[in-house]
């Protein structure tokens, strides 16, 4: 979804209604935020930080990150807030450590390219680090020692980590990868988006096969609209668009993805538009269930939709770029045998596990990444 940066001086249309959504959350008592690029895509994030205090009472864990990717919608950034524990039980949002910068804990710069185990570093956000996970466990199953070394932060840091050998491998998402390193990228089908990345990529660094794994927007409906207007894909919204109320960020007046490509690729042009700004979460889908609008645009791999049974819509014309998850990694960290285990993972892992895997972490149940990044590798036969 669209960056902090886009939201400034943004003009909605006296057409949409406007809808407040997460403002007015006072910040944790101790702790500061201040604003990084976004892993996702291109626009900022905040971040947690412990606020300085005279004494040293213990740094209690902010709560974090209400998912919204450009990863980022299309439409914007990972944009972090930090919230008081109520608006964690009001909101059902994922909860983040605070403290130190991970890289400082991380090996000196080289050495974990010395020979040693491979490093894998994630961004700062449960999928992320879950998928570092399954990667490291994958590896040490195979006999390829692995650590781990999680939330490290932007894609512009986790770059920067592999070039500076501070790390091997990061889980990376394909149509944004490409956008990082070329601005000027249009790529959309996942055919053409892996045909154009690895040619953009600095030279030191490699992606692998990627998985059918997605995390990207989709349109969703909930069960009940999608029988009534017997809705499978956005050709099928397209017909009965100018019935229907639809719900995505404010910036998809203006993105190619949004509005426009709706509109030029389905012939979609909606009764309502209605911004919201919480990357699709539940305030958003909360409108949806109550029918205030009837579409809506959330993370493919959102815990939400499978929580409130959405459907989701399927994209045939490819309106929103690829975003299929891939290893990037420093080239000469890899032989044979760790690409192929990488590999293995790509061709194991589907949109419905990341689904899954996303409602274990960041739903109700709370687990670990690493413990359920260990339940995947043992249903999918990496354990043994």
């Amino acid at each position: 979804m669209l960056g902090i940066s886009d939201h400034i001086g943004l003009s909605i249309p006296v057409s949409a209604r406007a809808v407040v959504t997460g403002g007015g959350f006072p910040p944790h008592p101790l702790m500061l935020t201040r604003l990084r690029p976004s892993p996702r895509g291109t626009g900022y994030e905040s971040v947690c930080q412990p606020r300085p205090v005279a004494t040293s009472p213990p740094i209690l864990p902010g709560i974090c990150r209400a998912k919204s990717k450009e990863h980022e919608h299309e439409t914007s950034p990972d944009t972090d807030r930090c919230l008081g524990s109520g608006a964690l039980l009001t909101l059902g949002l994922a909860a983040c450590g605070a403290g130190a910068d991970p890289l400082t804990n991380a090996q000196p710069s080289g050495q974990a390219s010395s020979g040693g185990p491979l490093v894998i570093g994630s961004a700062n956000f449960p999928e992320s680090e879950t998928l570092a996970e399954i990667y490291a466990g994958a590896l040490n199953a195979a006999g390829v020692p692995a650590s781990t070394k999680p939330g490290i932060g932007s894609r512009e840091v986790y770059v920067r980590a592999l070039q500076d050998r501070s790390i091997d491998l990061v889980p990376d998402y394909s149509g944004n990868l490409l956008r990082y390193v070329d601005k000027t990228a249009t790529a959309t089908s996942a055919e053409d988006v892996m045909k154009a990345l690895p040619g953009k990529l600095p030279a030191e660094l490699t992606v692998l096969e990627p998985a059918k794994a997605e995390d990207k927007d989709s349109i969703v409906v909930t069960g009940a609209t999608a029988a009534k207007y017997g809705l499978k894909s956005l050709a099928d919204l397209g017909k009965v668009c100018d019935q229907i109320a639809l719900g995505m960020p404010p910036e998809a007046t203006e993105r190619p993805q949004g509005l426009p490509g709706l509109k030029t690729t389905y012939g979609c042009v909606p009764k309502e538009f209605v911004p919201f700004s919480d990357g699709g979460g539940p305030v958003t889908v909360k409108a949806l269930l109550d029918d205030k609008i009837q579409a809506a645009d959330v993370f493919s791999t959102s815990p939400l939709i499978v929580q409130n049974k959405l459907v989701a819509l399927e994209d045939p014309l490819n309106n929103f770029a690829a975003q299929q998850v891939l290893p990037l990694a420093l080239k000469d960290r890899l032989d044979a045998k760790s690409t192929q285990v990488l590999n293995k993972v790509s061709q194991a892992l589907s949109t419905g596990d990341l689904l899954s895997l996303n409602q274990d972490v960041s739903g109700d149940r709370k687990i670990n990444p690493r413990d359920a990044a260990a339940a995947w590798l043992k249903d999918k036969g990496f354990l043994g």
